[in-house]
């Protein structure tokens, strides 16, 4: 047998392994590193973070990301550089935090590593009769098992593809498994680029998961505050708390197919972007309206669709136990409005549960890698877009 396929072996069966997750989303504000220990599967798993970090971008490697991100024409040779030199770069992070932490690279049984998504085509939105889903996203995983001498999972959303759903959102396998409690009904709602959220039932039935993508979470506010303030997001909402939204604006961000599609679905800034906002402009006749107003009305954009979302499911009264994650948590007037469009509902984050919610992502792809490693598919039922697979390539180190 193979040394690697041995040591592989070897580490799957200990009674507690580290893994590391890694999470780089759309927001592209850096590498998100979470060293967990991680024991059982299923609905047994146990996972404990170790140590959290994000490690940071350079603008030179952010705009060399964004130069070949959410667009239909871009440079084939620098896509496939990229897909080498992102794995460099996550491996070099990981190298140094676990330096950083104490911890010697051979202590390290797995690496989950997402990537980065690139481009996000889900049939809703390419409209093309002969083709699939479809999702990218690069890094390659032999690249960092070989730098970090770390064997190393990655490319998790083909299998979801392969499987018949659309990549996304892969949060519900974990959610299921680390945050489901008997007797209490939970929505995990994650505010990323892109919002999406997971209903878990109090029954602990997988049949009755419920996942889906729901709009934009701060992809657009993020998009604007960059080409528009020079900053990287609106730090604590603060330049949307001084505007005034703008109704007319509103009404029309609203006008969208995506928001009519049945769930679940998934969706990007492919989509969500600087020209969707630019013709909803144009339509509503709001071009000279100020920033600070255009940033207050995205904020209420954002709020809307996720809080519409979250009716549509559990009706306009709906009573829910709300735990947040992701970069929109942080936003005062984006929580604030969520507050107000949900009333009966209590919010809370994953702090609340334990887990770090700026690290959850991160958290959630150690966990699948576990499933991968020592578990079995979850059966989901007929649930759509959940398929009931195991997820994740493996890359040996030599």
């Amino acid at each position: 047998m193979n040394i690697q396929i041995q040591n592989l072996y070897t580490k799957a069966q200990k009674e507690q392994r580290l893994i590391i997750g890694l999470m780089s989303g759309t927001s592209m504000d850096g590498l998100d590193i979470a060293l967990c220990a991680v024991s059982g599967s299923g609905a047994e798993t146990v996972i404990k973070i170790l140590e959290f970090k994000t490690g940071g971008y350079t603008d030179d490697f952010r705009a060399k990301i964004k130069a070949i991100f959410s667009k239909k024409q871009v440079d084939l040779e620098l896509v496939c550089l990229m897909n080498e030199h992102i794995a460099n770069i996550h491996a070099d992070l990981i190298n140094q935090a676990l330096a950083e932490w104490g911890y010697k690279n051979e202590e390290i049984d797995f690496i989950a590593s997402h990537g980065q998504t690139i481009f996000h085509a889900p049939k809703s939105l390419h409209q093309l009769t002969d083709y699939p889903n479809g999702t990218l996203q690069i890094g390659d995983g032999d690249h960092i098992a070989v730098k970090t001498g770390i064997i190393t999972l990655s490319d998790f959303r083909q299998k979801h593809l392969a499987a018949g759903g659309e990549g996304a959102p892969l949060a519900v396998y974990g959610d299921y498994l680390i945050f489901s409690k008997k007797d209490e009904d939970r929505v995990m709602l994650n505010i990323g680029g892109i919002a999406n959220f997971t209903y878990l039932p109090g029954n602990l039935q997988a049949s009755e998961i419920f996942s889906t993508d729901v709009g934009p979470g701060n992809t657009l506010m993020d998009q604007f505050m960059q080409q528009y303030y020079d900053q990287f997001y609106d730090k604590d909402g603060e330049v949307a708390k001084s505007g005034n939204m703008n109704e007319a604006l509103l009404n029309e961000l609203l006008k969208c197919d995506f928001f009519d599609i049945a769930f679940p679905k998934t969706t990007g800034p492919e989509l969500f972007n600087l020209d969707y906002l630019k013709s909803a402009q144009n339509q509503s006749s709001t071009q000279n309206i100020s920033t600070t107003d255009v940033m207050t009305t995205l904020c209420h954009f954002s709020a809307e669709t996720i809080s519409a979302a979250i009716k549509k499911c559990f009706g306009d009264k709906a009573k829910a136990q709300i735990f947040m994650s992701g970069g929109g948590m942080h936003n005062p007037l984006l929580v604030q409005l969520l507050k107000k469009n949900l009333p009966h509902s209590d919010f809370f984050t994953t702090d609340d549960l334990a887990i770090n919610p700026d690290a959850k992502e991160a958290v959630l792809f150690a966990v699948l890698a576990n499933e991968t490693l020592c578990g079995q598919p979850i059966d989901f039922g007929n649930r759509q877009g959940v398929p009931s697979i195991c997820m994740g390539k493996i890359s040996l180190p030599a």
